[in-house]
C-alpha cells in the first residue's frame, strides 16, 4: 500500500463565514473535512469575544484527531481594548487571550520552535501614517511522519510593501546574514528571507506552509523550494491568485517524497480557500 502525507494550510479569518457569523463548530468541521495529517492555521483567535471566547486551535485539533498542536501569539489581549499589544518575546502564559497562528499534527511532535519576525514599516502616504501591520510570527514543529522526521513551519507574512525610508533596516538585515531586496519590494519577501535564514538550522526535509501574502510563483522562486500545490486561493468566493503556499525543501541526500498533488478547497469559511497537498512517501 502506498503511503502519503497530507498537508494543509488555511487562513481561517477567525472562523468568519460568508453569513457574517463566527461558528466555531462549522470551523472545526471544515478543518476536519480536509482530512490532513498536518494543518497550519492563520488568523486564529484564542479567548476572544468576537469568536465566542473559544480556543479555536484546540477545537480544530480535537476535530481532526491531532496528536499534538500549539498556538503561537502574534497579538495578546482582548480585541477592542487597549490591552492588545505586540507579542512578548517570552512565551505567553497558557490561555492568555490573543490572536496568531497554530500548527496541528496527527503525527507525534518531537519539538517546537517559534520566531518573532521583524515588523513591517508603517504604511505612509506623504506625511500621514495610514496603518501599521500586525506582528508576524512563525511556528515550527518536528513531527514523526511515515517517512521519518519531518519539519513543518507555519507562518503568516506581511501584506505591506517595503518603503524607501526603511533602507537602513534593509542594510542591517543584510549584515545579519540574509538577503533583502530593493525598496518597494513586498515586506513579505524580506520576512520570507528572514524565515529562510532561521530555518537553515532546522532538519530536512522541511515544509513551509501558510498565508505568505505573496503571489505565486514568487515564494518558490525566492526560496528555490518545490511548490506542492499550485491553485488560486484568494478570494474564497472567486479566487484570482494564490497567496497561500506549501513549499518543500528536501535538503541533501536521496529524495523521500514523490510528486505531490495539490488543490485549493472551498470550505465555506473565511475569505481564503484552504490549500491541500498529498505528498507520496518514496520507496
Amino acid at each position: 500500500m502506498s503511503r502519503s502525507v497530507r498537508i494543509a494550510t488555511f487562513n481561517i479569518q477567525h472562523g468568519l463565514g460568508p453569513d457574517g457569523r463566527v461558528d466555531n463548530h462549522r470551523l472545526a468541521a471544515a478543518v476536519a473535512a480536509l482530512d490532513a495529517d498536518v494543518v497550519a492555521l492563520q488568523e486564529v483567535d484564542l479567548r476572544q469575544a468576537r469568536s465566542g471566547g473559544a480556543d479555536q486551535a484546540g477545537l480544530c485539533a480535537e476535530a481532526m484527531g491531532a496528536a499534538g498542536h500549539r498556538f503561537l501569539h502574534a497579538l495578546t489581549g482582548p480585541f477592542g481594548s487597549p490591552g492588545v499589544r505586540r507579542r512578548a518575546r517570552s512565551a505567553e502564559p497558557p490561555g492568555t487571550p490573543g490572536y496568531g497562528v497554530a500548527l496541528l499534527s496527527r503525527f507525534p511532535v518531537r519539538a517546537w520552535r517559534a520566531l518573532l519576525l521583524p515588523p513591517a514599516t508603517p504604511w505612509v502616504w506623504g506625511r500621514v501614517q495610514l496603518g501599521t501591520d500586525e506582528p508576524r510570527v512563525a511556528l515550527a514543529a518536528l513531527v514523526d511522519a511515515p517517512s521519518g522526521p519531518l519539519t513543518v513551519v507555519g507562518t503568516h507574512l506581511s501584506v505591506y510593501r517595503y518603503p524607501a525610508a526603511s533602507r537602513v533596516r534593509t542594510l542591517a538585515r543584510r549584515m545579519a546574514g540574509y538577503r533583502s531586496g530593493p525598496a518597494g519590494t513586498p515586506h513579505g519577501v524580506h520576512q520570507l528571507d528572514r524565515l529562510r535564514y532561521w530555518v537553515s538550522t532546522l532538519s530536512r526535509p522541511l515544509v513551509l506552509l501558510g498565508d505568505l501574502n505573496l503571489r505565486a510563483p514568487l515564494p518558490a522562486e525566492d526560496t528555490g523550494w518545490r511548490p506542492l500545490a499550485t491553485d488560486d486561493t484568494f478570494p474564497r468566493h472567486a479566487p484570482r491568485f494564490q497567496i497561500d503556499h506549501i513549499l518543500l525543501d528536501e535538503g541533501a541526500g536521496p529524495a523521500r517524497f514523490g510528486a505531490a498533488t495539490g488543490r485549493a478547497v472551498d470550505t465555506g469559511v473565511s475569505d481564503h480557500r484552504a490549500l491541500v497537498a498529498d505528498l507520496p512517501v518514496a520507496g
